[in-house]
């Protein structure tokens, strides 16, 4: 999605004008990606906009901040301040959010910790063409011949620019190929997740998805759809998925921030279940939407008003 320029960006501490959050040529993010970041939705509610799983995606980018050794300089509160500041600076009902904290100027060289760590934080419109075609048809998606990090080369559970490079391959051979999604393997074979996405499929009434130990991202959306299972009584387990899963299920879907919960219609061609959204998807689709937007009961606390 191409960016449209907004009011404000928070950087270190202060909100500057969107033109002015700039960085030098020579920062180490840039030639060496040391950077971690999230990705965070407001949702527009009857009672204002709402942050979603405000507090999980801030301690999730403390976490992955800890695993490749960037000090932040803020405490989760302060940050969690900065994202609402950000979002009432810009004025929006809704939006995604961009939390960014990477090395920045000081020295050249590999060896990051002769430069500062800075802290960026944006928020901007975010609209999907076609969104509502897409959430009921899905997406036609291939599975990639890059494969997921062993768990021994780069952190999968930080949620690291480097790892992105992986992800950026596995998309791009994917539109390359027609499809408009990627679902990539782990090293021993089996279902990791997508180019950004967590993956569920669906056989016979149970969900499956596959565990931490599969190279993913602990996806915060993906927890709240294992949650959902639950309060619907949806059969849920995670189990590694064979590759040969993916052809024969009822249904598949991705969660995330950007995907929410996105129907997955066929894999290398072959029609997932119907070639549709199917019925389980769509339950918790809708249940999904139906928090997030503040129309049902946030038992959870999984929405922040911005104040």
């Amino acid at each position: 999605m191409k960016l449209t320029p907004q009011a404000k960006i928070w950087c270190n501490g202060e909100l500057v004008d969107w033109e002015k959050a700039t960085i030098h040529v020579l920062s180490h993010a840039l030639h060496y990606a040391s950077s971690v970041f999230e990705g965070i939705r407001a949702y527009a509610t009857p009672k204002g906009p709402a942050v979603f799983c405000l507090a999980e995606h801030v301690e999730r980018l403390f976490q992955s901040c800890r695993i490749v050794r960037l000090p932040l300089p803020w405490t989760q509160a302060q940050i969690a301040d900065a994202i609402q500041a950000t979002i009432r600076a810009n004025a929006q009902q809704a939006c995604y959010i961009r939390p960014l904290v990477y090395r920045g100027y000081g020295a050249l060289g590999v060896f990051p910790d002769d430069c500062p760590v800075d802290v960026a934080i944006a928020s901007f419109p975010w609209v999907r063409p076609n969104e509502e075609q897409l959430l009921a048809n899905g997406l036609a998606v291939g599975v990639s011949s890059w494969r997921r990090m062993a768990p021994d080369t780069l952190p999968a559970m930080a949620k690291c620019a480097g790892n992105y490079v992986n992800s950026a391959l596995a998309v791009g051979e994917a539109k390359d190929r027609g499809f408009q999604e990627a679902v990539v393997l782990d090293v021993d074979g089996f279902v990791s997740e997508g180019s950004g996405q967590n993956i569920f499929v669906v056989h016979k009434g149970k969900v499956s998805t596959p565990p931490i130990g599969s190279s993913i991202l602990g996806g915060i959306t993906r927890a709240c759809v294992i949650q959902l299972c639950h309060d619907l009584g949806i059969p849920i387990v995670e189990q590694r998925l064979p590759r040969e899963l993916l052809y024969t299920a009822d249904e598949a879907f991705f969660t995330g921030t950007v995907a929410e919960v996105m129907p997955i219609r066929s894999v290398d061609g072959l029609a997932v279940g119907s070639g549709a959204r199917g019925p389980v998807t769509q339950r918790l689709q809708e249940r999904f939407f139906a928090i997030a937007r503040g129309r049902a009961e946030d038992r959870h606390g999984w929405l922040t008003p911005v104040g």
